[in-house]
């Protein structure tokens, strides 16, 4: 079983970032749990979210000691970073995530995701972004059942939002597959 916490400020895409990688696994014929929570004020507050994927029949949803850690904001690196399993992963935000990790029983993954989205001209991609690089570092899932996911979700959404998406998962996996920093 490989659990992967969300987590960042309301409005950022971190509950879809999770829910979108359950139900791919989901579709790959894995078992799941997807948690989702928030704050009560929503857009700006944190939000978080727990994915946990297994082979076999999950009995908890709690993702106590996550093998990773996707982390979009500093107040959840300060949050999550102690709980990330040793010899765990976290993938960071680095346009916004400042604050240096203080462990080296882990390995972090820096994804300028934010910079990326505002150099192509395209910041609701962002989180689509950081989903790509978690997906191709990891092989939990593939990026095309990240797509189908997707579509599933987004039903009837214009295909122009489609292809945005699919732009922001090929970003953050090439960017990850190129040597991103470690």
């Amino acid at each position: 079983m490989k659990k992967t916490v969300f987590a960042g400020f309301g409005g950022q895409g971190v509950l879809m970032m999770g829910y979108t990688l359950a139900l791919a696994a989901m579709d790959d014929g894995k078992e799941i749990t997807y948690l989702p929570a928030y704050g009560a004020e929503m857009r700006g507050g944190t939000a978080n979210c727990t994915v946990a994927i297994s082979d076999e029949e999950i009995f908890s949803p709690v993702a106590s000691s996550p093998d990773y850690a996707v982390i979009m904001n500093n107040p959840s690196l300060i949050k999550y970073e102690s709980m990330v399993r040793s010899g765990g992963t976290i993938f960071t935000n680095s346009s916004l995530v400042t604050k240096t990790i203080g462990r080296d029983d882990i390995s972090v993954i820096r994804i300028p995701a934010s910079d990326i989205a505002k150099k192509l001209k395209e910041e609701r991609i962002t989180n689509m972004i950081m989903l790509g690089a978690f997906v191709a570092q990891t092989q939990l899932t593939s990026l095309d059942s990240i797509m189908n996911a997707l579509s599933e979700i987004a039903k009837g959404k214009k295909s122009g939002l489609m292809k945005l998406n699919r732009k922001g998962l090929d970003t953050g996996a090439e960017y990850v597959l190129k040597g991103a920093q470690v």
